[in-house]
């Protein structure tokens, strides 16, 4: 079985947006518990750790998000480049 242009270039449409979705949804469970809030006391300090440890997972995350966001962005203009090639032409050539 060979798959052709079209196929292949849906099938890794599809990888990137439900990679994307996946570290969105992923990114959303991890800051669902973060607080916006300054800990001034040490009796906090439990508190302040928990926040910490959000922080350094959502900086780890985040680059890979934004990668992910941008590799989607550019298979999506290249989806949308391909049909609109097929459009023009077959209506002009």
């Amino acid at each position: 079985m060979t798959l052709n242009l079209v196929s292949v270039m849906w099938i890794v449409w599809a990888v990137c947006a439900l990679t994307t979705a996946f570290l969105t949804v992923y990114r959303t469970s991890i800051t669902r518990d973060e607080e916006g809030q300054i800990f001034l006391d040490e009796a906090f300090a439990h508190e302040k750790a928990v926040q910490t440890a959000i922080t350094t997972k959502v900086g780890r995350l985040q680059p890979i998000l934004t990668a992910s966001q941008v590799l989607t962005g550019v298979v999506t203009l290249c989806v949308i480049g391909y049909y609109a090639w097929i459009v023009e032409h077959s209506l002009f050539g």
